[in-house]
């Protein structure tokens, strides 16, 4: 069975107040939940043309009270201008533009600046690309009533990848080794960009200060979190290769990523302005994927 792999500290049991509440066996309360908690899920785009509207649509069936923010950079193939236009059509969806491509860890800042604005309550990071699967956002969404960061990942039992050749998944696992070695994190899948934060974390942590504007912001993310003494998680998740579209990974933006490890393992100290969560650690056994659904 898959199973779910604590962090910082070993996943709470929401039980202790609803005993079916991770467990599936009452649909109506984890609804309930959801309905009182407000997420926000922020999907950068570079021209994601060809993914773009059936990511949407595949976003609100999983779940129509979520929120979607699309930050595009001014996708030359019209991205941005579809997005307006599924925008129009939906008022859960909103766009912002930013003029020229500008990286990956911007935008997410963008998409973080607005969601403390609009006092959401979850953020969730998704790619436009489906290598984040829609039908996942449950995972992370549920279990982010027991953490503070939850990491959808494929490095734990019940993760995967698919279609990708053994050098790829070698250069992944190896990318993780490295830096989960050099920096301490407690995170098998460092560089997942599929997550959830509970708006306190981002609150807490100097958003200014995150310097990272490719692949290697979720490392820094990662970093950030573990040493402001966050509770993280990771839930195992599928992660396919893209159908449409092309690869944004360049030689310069994993250069990037190896050098960022160095310059985080000097920093001696990171202060959040607000303390971490006070809930309990409570250990739970491991759950498959189907117990989180």
């Amino acid at each position: 069975m898959a199973q779910i792999r604590p962090g910082v500290a070993a996943l709470a049991d929401p039980s202790r107040w609803c005993p079916d509440f991770i467990h599936g066996r009452d649909d109506f309360i984890r609804q309930f939940w959801r309905s009182r908690v407000r997420t926000l899920v922020i999907v950068p785009t570079y021209n994601e043309y060809d993914n773009l509207s059936s990511l949407v649509d595949e976003t609100f069936l999983v779940d129509p009270t979520l929120d979607v923010l699309v930050v595009d950079d001014d996708s030359p193939d019209g991205t941005g201008i579809l997005a307006d236009a599924l925008a129009r059509r939906n008022n859960r969806l909103q766009v912002i533009h930013r003029p020229g491509k500008q990286g990956l860890g911007t935008a997410y800042l963008t998409g973080f600046r607005y969601a403390l604005a609009h006092h959401y309550d979850r953020i969730v990071q998704m790619d436009a690309d489906f290598s984040h699967r829609p039908r996942d956002l449950r995972l992370l969404l549920d279990a982010s009533a027991a953490a503070d960061v939850v990491i959808g990942s494929r490095n734990i039992p019940g993760g995967l990848v698919e279609n990708w050749s053994l050098l790829r998944q070698l250069i992944s696992r190896g990318g993780s080794l490295y830096t989960r070695t050099l920096l301490g994190l407690p995170v098998l899948d460092c560089t997942s960009g599929f997550k959830c934060f509970r708006r306190e974390v981002l609150a807490s942590l100097d958003l200014e200060q995150v310097r990272s504007k490719g692949f290697g912001f979720q490392v820094e993310m990662n970093y950030l979190c573990h040493r402001a003494g966050f509770r993280i998680i990771e839930v195992p998740i599928t992660f396919p290769e893209r159908s449409a579209g092309r690869s944004k990974m360049t030689p310069g933006i994993f250069l990037e990523a190896l050098l960022l490890v160095w310059r985080l393992r000097g920093r001696t100290r990171v202060s959040p302005r607000l303390p971490r969560s006070d809930r309990p650690d409570v250990h739970v056994p491991a759950m498959g994927r189907d117990r989180l659904r």
